[in-house]
């Protein structure tokens, strides 16, 4: 890299606006979407869609809520004209959807692109040509006038066309290309004449396209750039202003977001951003940011899971764990105070039964895109005492105590430290069975047991496994637990005294399991946690003082 960078690149220009409105608006309702994912997103990957791909992912933008889909460049072959005239011709247009093709300024590719859309009841043609000082002066060796006049020409190629096939009902779409990097004023100047030839209404107007082709700038000039367009366009009211926003600088989503706040109607991108170079703007993102700020974008992803499914499976690119929403771990908290923090606020929402969200860490409720709540925490050696509860919590149904979960986070961390990798809900599990619960190889193990009443005292009389040889003891105390730790302080067990209790059910009717969890301390102040499951809670509970005593 240069160590004076300024020697070669420039910063991009300021837009002369004045009296901005754009930084005071918000986003209140959903703009007019089109996807791109059939055209723009095809014809980045390494290996193009085939016709059943094609149709596949055409079907899911259908079933997303999608009214405009641009699917194809059908001047460019067979492979694009068939797809798109076996659409039409076969009824797989819906009659609420309508197609979009894409053509260059020249008349056999425009004539083409009319005659594979023959026999829709409505299209779009998208015509486009570059505008550009960097494309006029290099890849085209014209001045402003010959650009403009490409334009013209391809906006009489539309008129004609749409009067060759009249049985269709045509809408246009123009594209001033490289928008984002031109001369304001000159990509006015080739609209309107544009808009001159194509003579839009009010009540059928025509799409203006402004593309960020290279994103140059930060997003804020790219609004500035709409805001200005949309203020010194003559006849805006007959013009629908659609962004088209690329990722060159990362900023794609906040361009079009901002680009909308400045006077735009219409976004064109991709599911998950997919296009050339760093890809285009990503309609799951700008969509769900909408619908957490309380706006119905007006597109479906409730299934987020079957979209990335087609999307991975026709693209053949995987949706990275960590993009806006749609990522396998986006919902997800390794962190020990991210999980704590979760975890309070999924039992805030359950004491309050408030409707609205208020998660912290979770701008989105999982659950209204159909994820499960079973991923939201997940366990490393990162990992705290409410990530290892919230696991057990939502896979056995156990709510321990926080002391509880204190004193049993330090198992699995020993564990996730030994092993070196993320803990499955089983391995936690597994964990918390072997330190509390099983009763192989432990010093105390419950065979059968009796209580009874000797005056204001409670009798415990047990049957146990003492390591290994069976033998009855008993022992007398002021309640059941009390009599239980009696009875083991007499037969060479522990001295302890209680210091917590805690029980739950677990489940409801014949198949429910009562837990219960204690918290005993011996005589030199070390604590001993206990954990008994049973049908019966006393027995549970006499389990929960052997479970501490075995720990002793």
């Amino acid at each position: 890299m240069l160590s004076s960078p300024s020697a070669k690149y420039r910063p991009f220009p300021q837009v002369p606006l004045t009296d901005r409105q754009w930084p005071s608006r918000t986003i209140t309702q959903a703009p007019i979407w089109l996807s791109t994912d059939l055209r723009d997103g095809n014809q980045a990957l390494i290996d193009p869609m085939d016709a059943e791909k094609k149709k596949r992912f055409f079907d899911l933008l259908v079933k997303c809520g999608l009214k405009e889909i641009e699917v194809g460049f059908p001047a460019s072959g067979a492979t694009d004209f068939d797809f798109i005239q076996g659409l039409v011709q076969n009824g797989h247009v819906p009659d609420d959807v309508t197609l979009q093709v894409l053509t260059q300024s020249r008349a056999d590719l425009i004539r083409t692109s009319f005659d594979s859309l023959a026999g829709s009841k409505t299209a779009i043609v998208h015509l486009y040509n570059a505008v550009s000082p960097a494309w006029r002066k290099i890849v085209f060796g014209m001045d402003k006038a010959d650009i403009k006049a490409i334009a013209v020409e391809g906006a009489k190629q539309l008129r004609d066309n749409a009067a060759r096939l009249p049985d269709t009902d045509w809408r246009f779409e123009y594209s001033p290309e490289t928008f984002s990097t031109a001369e304001l004023d000159f990509s006015l100047e080739v609209s309107e004449a544009v808009m001159d030839i194509l003579q839009p209404t009010t009540d059928k107007k025509i799409i203006l396209n402004l593309p960020a082709t290279v994103e140059a700038s930060t997003a804020n000039i790219y609004a500035d750039q709409i805001e200005y367009f949309c203020k010194n366009l003559p006849n805006r009211d007959r013009a629908i202003i659609s962004l088209h926003t690329h990722n060159d600088r990362g900023t794609g989503v906040a361009a079009a977001e901002l680009g909308l706040m400045a006077g735009g109607d219409r976004v064109e991108g991709c599911l998950f951003g997919n296009g050339e170079r760093t890809g285009n703007t990503c309609l799951v993102t700008i969509a769900l940011n909408m619908y957490t700020q309380g706006v119905n974008p007006e597109l479906d992803f409730s299934d987020i899971d079957e979209v990335i499914q087609t999307v991975e499976y026709c693209n053949n690119i995987p949706v990275h764990p960590r993009h806006p929403y749609g990522g396998e771990l986006v919902y997800t908290a390794f962190s020990g105070s991210h999980q704590d923090a979760i975890k309070k606020g999924f039992a805030a929402r359950e004491r309050q039964n408030d409707e609205v969200w208020e998660v912290p860490y979770l701008p989105i409720d999982p659950a209204d895109i159909g994820r499960s709540y079973e991923a939201v925490i997940r366990v490393n050696s990162q990992s705290g005492k409410g990530g290892v509860a919230w696991v057990l919590e939502q896979d056995k149904g156990l709510k321990l105590p926080k002391r509880m979960q204190a004193s049993f986070s330090h198992v699995v961390q020993a564990v996730a430290d030994e092993t070196s990798r993320e803990l499955a809900a089983d391995d936690i599990w597994n964990a918390f069975e072997s330190t509390y619960l099983a009763h192989e190889n432990k010093r105390f193990q419950l065979v059968d047991w009796s209580e009874s009443r000797g005056g204001t005292d409670r009798i415990f009389a047990g049957k146990l496994l003492i390591e290994g040889s069976e033998r009855s003891i008993s022992g007398r105390g002021n309640g059941l637990m009390s009599s239980v730790i009696a009875a083991l302080a007499e037969n060479g067990g522990p001295i302890m005294d209680i210091v917590d209790y805690n029980e739950h059910a677990i489940g409801h009717g014949s198949d429910a399991q009562a837990a219960a969890y204690v918290e005993c301390r011996t005589p030199d102040g070390k604590s001993l946690f206990g954990c008994g499951l049973d049908t019966d809670v006393s027995t549970a509970s006499v389990r929960a003082i052997l479970s501490a005593a075995n720990l002793a």
